[in-house]
């Protein structure tokens, strides 16, 4: 009797746990912060092997958690400066259109290099 009960417990378990496994990897998380405290987007080379993760939805966020980058992560880039001197972060238009570039963390360090704010 304990046997059955057993048997019928763990096969309940496989059948309803199973949808809600396939569903959770369908849906990959845009990042994953491993158990050493690494944040792997989807770029990372590790993501794909990273199978005990936190989820968060952007880099940003696994960061400000106290996750870091990966060690071969090339750094964000969170503001461009244009050849033109226009400086773009991601809330300009021309933030995407912008490929030749110099990279800052801000705005203001942007603005401080010789760059100028985009006309609105």
């Amino acid at each position: 009797m304990k046997l059955r009960l057993t048997s019928a417990l763990l096969t309940s378990c496989v059948l309803f746990g199973t949808p809600s496994l396939v569903l959770a990897q369908a849906a990959d998380p845009a990042v994953k912060k491993s158990e050493s405290g690494i944040c792997h987007d989807k770029t990372s080379t590790s993501y794909g092997a990273t199978k005990k993760f936190e989820t968060f939805a952007n880099m940003e966020a696994c960061l400000k958690s106290g996750g870091r980058a990966p060690a071969n992560a090339a750094p964000e880039v969170l503001v461009k400066k244009s050849d033109s001197g226009i400086c773009h972060d991601k809330n300009s238009a021309s933030f995407e259109k912008t490929q030749k570039f110099t990279a800052f963390k801000t705005v203001e360090e942007c603005v401080k290099s010789g760059g100028s704010l985009p006309k609105k």
